[in-house]
């Protein structure tokens, strides 16, 4: 056993230390043998990886040569700590003993170098002397270039790698997810099956998955769920909890319902979570208060996150007295303390009931400083309960919460424009234009035979514009045989012309949508909608009847949740 380390020993290496190591150490015949002397150390540090670096520069001060294994543990312990300057040192320590070119000790300064951020260190490393086929130096790169956020020396980088395995895929497909590139990760993802160099993994598909779950491609996601099962590939927790949130975001809530009940024994929190979301933004409020009891007497613990999924559906369902019952509840009886984001359900709640006494008394004994989503969720409903006053109040608080985000400044102006007052209207997009705060244009899409196609208002670009038009102008007809009027009120601008306000509305991207979706699809068949904003009431209403009209299931995931529409009615019960 090496001896005990005296309490002065410091976490981290100095260059002081490693210089006083290098001139006291004994001659190399006179040092005790490496291996034999390291061995104890290094058994230590996989032990105990966060001892690593104290064992290490213990190990240099009994005299012993460290061996490869010692470096790279030592190593690994610094790309933990994201600590640069103990890396460097502990290289310049390994080319003082000619250390440095062998491959695990190369691997792990490439490989800190990359996570600490120190590009240009890890690059001369690997530029030095890297075998060609040494996959663990390329990913290591492949990953330092992956968080440097620098996309175009990423992408250079992955197209010119010599090797690649299924940890370079992931990495470039998982990078892609986490920038917002969901069709290009689904893209990377066809080109690593048909480059056939390795073979996709649980980590390749939770990645892809996750990418078509925020697109909302449920005939995407029925194909990665076949090759799962059609590969044997196990589904672990991640896994399935991804398929369960893919069905759930695409509106296939049955999908969603088949996944968690297969599971059985190897149901854990988070797929109870999962579940749980689902029913909460399909609007199966009921559901998910059925399913959180089924929770509760299981061994399993409900945590932050199923009481913040809990209290969303008691909010959107319109359970006030449910709500307050969990929340109650999460503090007496698992000693939960809430955090914002369960207040900012509770404010929610409230606020979606019309009681607004309520809300502001929620707002008044909340221990931290309300944020943005508690403001949005009051300003949502003041527009929804017209509730003007207390609106404009909101308004600006959510403004002050956060005068970067364009919703801040829509809603506000939204309040103006519902109360005619127009002044007030121009002066929120004043602030706007004066801050450049652009707002988000609203946009919707649909998946036909596995292809995205994206409308915006009065979209003219597709390649299809002569039929969906055709359609558009077929869907306003029976529209209006069936008694619609447009809701011109949600003409937010200053028109006095009630025919422009009505073709305004009829343009808006999900009707294009929507339009497409039945020129395109077989009778009978649902039609999926995502949109990026929140529906408006006149589109609300418009499928409402659409449903009814064409006999379709149309389903609309917007900003919020999804709209379930069928026979002429909504499965938000018009509560959103």
């Amino acid at each position: 056993m090496p001896p005990p380390l005296p309490p002065t020993v410091p976490f981290f290496l100095t260059s002081t230390t490693l210089a006083a190591a290098s001139a006291k150490a004994a001659p190399r015949d006179a040092r005790p043998d490496s291996v034999d002397a390291c061995a104890p150390y290094t058994a230590r540090m996989r032990l105990n990886p966060q001892l690593a670096l104290r064992l290490f520069d213990h190990l240099v001060r009994s005299g012993a040569d460290p061996g490869q294994l010692a470096y790279a543990l030592a190593l690994a312990r610094c790309a933990r700590e994201r600590d640069p300057r103990a890396a460097a040192q502990l290289h310049a320590h390994a080319a003082k003993r000619g250390a440095s070119q062998h491959r695990r000790v190369r691997n792990g300064l490439i490989h800190a170098y990359a996570v600490c951020g120190t590009l240009h260190d890890a690059r001369k490393v690997f530029d030095r002397g890297h075998d060609g086929d040494d996959t663990v130096a390329w990913n290591s790169l492949l990953r330092g270039y992956a968080a440097s956020g620098d996309a175009r020396a990423l992408r250079e980088f992955f197209a010119g790698m010599q090797v690649r395995d299924t940890v370079s895929w992931n990495t470039i497909i998982a990078w892609c997810v986490e920038n917002g590139e969901f069709e290009e990760a689904i893209s990377v993802f066809r080109e690593m099956l048909a480059s056939k160099e390795c073979v996709p993994d649980r980590v390749t598909l939770v990645s892809v998955i996750s990418a078509i779950t925020y697109l909302g491609a449920l005939a995407q996601g029925l194909w990665a769920h076949a090759y799962v099962c059609r590969k044997g590939i196990m589904v672990e927790e991640r896994l399935s909890s991804a398929l369960i949130n893919m069905y759930s975001k695409c509106g296939w809530i049955e999908g969603a319902v088949a996944i968690f009940e297969n599971l059985g024994a190897k149901m854990s929190v988070d797929t109870w979570n999962a579940m749980l979301a689902g029913f909460t933004a399909n609007g199966c409020s009921e559901k998910a208060l059925e399913l959180f009891a089924r929770v509760e007497v299981t061994i399993l613990v409900p945590n932050k996150i199923t009481f913040n999924t809990v209290l969303n559906a008691c909010s959107h369902g319109g359970f006030v007295e449910e709500g307050i019952g969990c929340f109650e509840r999460m503090t007496k009886v698992y000693g939960i303390e809430p955090d914002i984001a369960h207040y900012g359900c509770m404010v929610d709640l409230f606020c979606r009931a019309g009681l607004f006494d309520k809300a502001e008394k929620m707002i008044q004994m909340m221990p931290m400083k309300p944020d943005a989503a508690v403001w949005k969720a009051l300003l949502g409903a003041c527009r929804t309960h017209r509730n003007f006053e207390l609106g404009r109040k909101a308004g600006h608080r959510l403004i002050e919460a956060a005068p970067n985000d364009h919703a801040a400044y829509v809603l506000l102006s939204n309040i103006y424009a519902l109360d005619e007052n127009w002044t007030g209207v121009h002066k929120v997009r004043k602030l706007m234009l004066d801050r450049g705060v652009q707002k988000v244009p609203g946009s919707s899409s649909i998946e036909i035979d596995g292809v995205i196609h994206e409308f915006i208002s009065g979209d003219k670009s597709h390649s299809s514009k002569k039929d969906i038009y055709g359609m558009l102008s077929e869907m306003c007809q029976q529209l209006k045989v069936a008694g619609y009027a447009p809701d011109t009120s949600q003409v937010l601008l200053d028109i006095d012309d009630e025919d422009v306000k009505e073709s305004s509305l009829a343009l808006h991207s999900e009707k294009l949508a929507i339009a497409f979706g039945l020129i395109s699809s077989a009778p009978g068949t649902t039609i999926r909608i995502v949109k990026n904003l929140r529906v408006c009431g006149d589109c609300h209403n418009a499928v409402k009847l659409l449903s009814k009209i064409y006999g379709r299931c149309i389903i609309v995931r917007d900003a919020n949740r999804f709209h379930h529409f069928r026979e002429g009615s909504c499965s938000c019960g018009d509560f959103w």
